[in-house]
């Protein structure tokens, strides 16, 4: 293989192996034609959830039975990254016939072979259903999970082989870089963004072209391109999915970014609990510098541009810009005042530049479309689309990528099609740990950057924790405030002591020992942590208790004043009673661990308070539903 030496070169790259690419999922043939259909193309999902459910073997018994009735020449079996539809994987979809195949087994590669390609019938049983329609759908495009998304960040997950360059070049992979550098100077590129809208999609909204001016007009010998993917709120995998699905983008992205600042070298700052993402990624660094697209003298420009990776040991508080560069120096991960910002003195000390992820995917794709393209996607203010992993009581979990301004009703009713079990929806938690739960009355809320933080949440990377009618709202500032408790690196005051008070004072309410005093020192805690945190690590770790205070004030006016959990989830708080629903079928009597459930065969039972310790058992195993709490 010899090394691509000009951005000519590129583009003849580029169009022989996209002519291949079509060729081979036979693109040029009518699909309502399946007649004429002469060669298929089986993209099986390699996303992390899906090969922990054996989507490796899923390829492997597929190309066993291919080979088998003779279509090896006819039938290529393609791994692909994350297709988003996380709930109903693995994931296998047939090209040209665009037919999309769900919770796929090993056991399935049989009849797929011998129903779908050699008798050409789809496979019923495998399509997915729409819960509202109640019909089978066999077309990805005619699904309500994709049907309001629009991919740009997302645009090669599950549709290219992200550990073959081959496949990324036919997807226009480098073209963007190789246009940027015969065809654009430095401060055009730099303008394109801007003009773009684009901003930080790690959480601070930041806009990206006026990050990389700041970093470019910060005159130094040596400037660094640092990928920020520590990715870290619960729930989140955005990231993740685009490094293990698209590598080449981020890398593409990251030497364009490195042409318009002046940086010559780049890391990708990734946690070391990512071992899909890190070695796709590495072997995508690998190919890009075997055909001459890092190192030195690119496209024979004489622009000199390589990366590296550095990992990490999974702290939040890493996800800090400058905690980042503290950790890739080896030392503590502890963030540093500001300014001067990493624009000046970042990495060693010296102007570095750091983008997330996400961000750096959209790069390319703004290149290649031009600013207007994107600027014209989204609101007035937030442009593009955004990734969101929709997790919590949500029917459809998984990755999704909306435009934004596309309302939070949309995507949990229409695109996550609604709430588990036929629940009542009671709130969305968006931005993590930063950011804040939104209620029920707000779902027609816009989504950007502005209108979130007008309600008291927040964009953040992109996780959407979706709660029910069962979900303590106390409960829930609880566990998100013991992710920061325990991701704080410490270093100062009133991150370190203000939380834990903060912590303790959640404790005291959902165990039923706390006082009004701690209602009203809860919030003037808040504001103080807010306040005089160093970092936004602590600057941002009250705002879940400071929107569940402004939206759900009941529930913690109830778990003081009234020593009850509305929802029943607080167990210190929980009361369990037998309705006259009860059979006496002495189930919950009998497997009661302290033996205070009392009453006779077939007549009603009845629960000693005093001695019950609410270990929910007899809840649990009441066959007809008998027991409250």
């Amino acid at each position: 293989m010899n090394k691509i030496s000009s951005y000519q070169e590129l583009q003849k790259t580029y169009e022989k192996y996209r002519d291949l690419l079509k060729l081979r999922r036979n693109e040029e043939v009518e699909i309502s034609d399946t007649s004429q259909i002469t060669k298929r193309d089986i993209l099986v999902c390699g996303g992390t959830g899906c090969q922990s459910a054996n989507s490796e073997e899923i390829i492997s018994n597929l190309n066993k039975e291919i080979e088998k009735a003779g279509l090896k020449d006819n039938v290529t079996v393609s791994l692909t990254g994350c297709f988003g539809f996380c709930e109903k994987g693995p994931i296998v979809k047939i090209d040209p016939d665009n037919v999309f195949y769900v919770k796929v087994t090993p056991s399935d590669a049989e009849t797929i072979v011998k129903e779908h390609l050699c008798e050409g019938r789809v496979v019923d049983s495998l399509l997915y259903e729409e819960p509202t329609l109640k019909q089978k759908v066999t077309r990805q495009d005619e699904m309500s999970f994709y049907k309001k998304q629009h991919r740009i960040a997302l645009r090669n997950c599950g549709l290219i082989n992200p550990e073959i360059i081959e496949e990324a070049f036919a997807e226009k992979g480098y073209i963007a870089l190789g246009k940027v550098l015969t065809e654009m100077s430095q401060d055009d590129v730099i303008q394109l963004i801007t003009d773009s809208g684009l901003r930080g999609r790690g959480g601070g909204g930041f806009p990206t072209g006026r990050k990389w001016y700041f970093t470019k007009i910060n005159e130094a010998s040596q400037k660094y391109i640092v990928c920020n993917a520590d990715e870290g709120d619960p729930g989140a995998f955005m990231d993740r999915s685009i490094l293990e699905g698209d590598p080449h983008s981020v890398i593409e992205a990251m030497a364009i970014a490195g042409y318009a600042t002046g940086a010559s070298v780049g890391y990708v700052y990734i946690r070391a609990e990512y071992p899909l993402a890190i070695n796709r990624l590495q072997t995508a660094i690998n190919q890009a510098r075997e055909w001459g697209l890092l190192g030195e003298n690119i496209l024979g420009t004489g622009f000199n541009f390589d990366m590296d990776l550095k990992y990490g040991a999974g702290a939040f508080v890493c996800g800090e810009e400058t905690a980042l560069i503290n950790s890739i120096e080896g030392f503590r991960g502890e963030p540093r005042n500001k300014p001067p910002f990493p624009a000046q003195k970042g990495l060693w000390q010296v102007p570095t530049c750091v983008n997330n992820v996400e961000t750096l995917a959209n790069i390319p794709a703004i290149i290649n479309n031009g600013s207007e393209w994107f600027n014209s996607i989204g609101t007035e203010t937030s442009k593009g689309t955004k990734v969101f992993a929709l997790a919590g009581k949500i029917n459809n979990v998984g990755l999704v990528e909306v435009p934004m301004g596309t309302t939070l009703r949309e995507i949990i009713f229409e695109i996550g099609g609604g709430i588990k079990d036929n629940k009542q929806f009671k709130a969305v938690q968006t931005g993590g740990p930063s950011g804040g739960c939104i209620p029920a009355s707000l779902l027609d809320t816009p989504i950007d950057y502005e209108s979130l933080n007008k309600i008291g949440s927040m964009m953040g990377s992109g996780g959407m924790i979706v709660l029910d009618e069962s979900d303590c709202m106390v409960n829930i500032a609880k566990f998100y405030l013991e992710f920061t408790l325990d991701e704080s690196c410490g270093k100062c005051t009133p991150c370190r002591i203000g939380n834990t008070r903060l912590y303790e004072i959640l404790e005291k309410m959902t165990e039923g020992k706390a006082t009004e005093e701690d209602l009203c020192l809860i919030e003037e805690l808040c504001t103080t942590v807010k306040d005089t945190s160093l970092c936004g690590l602590g600057q941002t770790s009250p705002n879940p208790i400071l929107s569940n205070l402004n939206f759900f004030k009941e529930e913690f006016e109830a778990h003081v004043k009234d020593k009850t959990c509305p929802s029943g989830t607080c167990k210190g708080l929980s009361k369990y009673f037998i309705t006259d629903k009860c059979i006496g079928c002495t189930r919950c009597a009998k497997k009661c661990p302290v033996g205070c459930i009392d009453g006779e065969l077939k007549k009603l039972h009845v629960i000693d308070q005093e001695r019950c310790i609410k270990c929910d058992t007899c809840y649990q195993v009441c066959p007809v539903n008998a027991i409250t709490k």
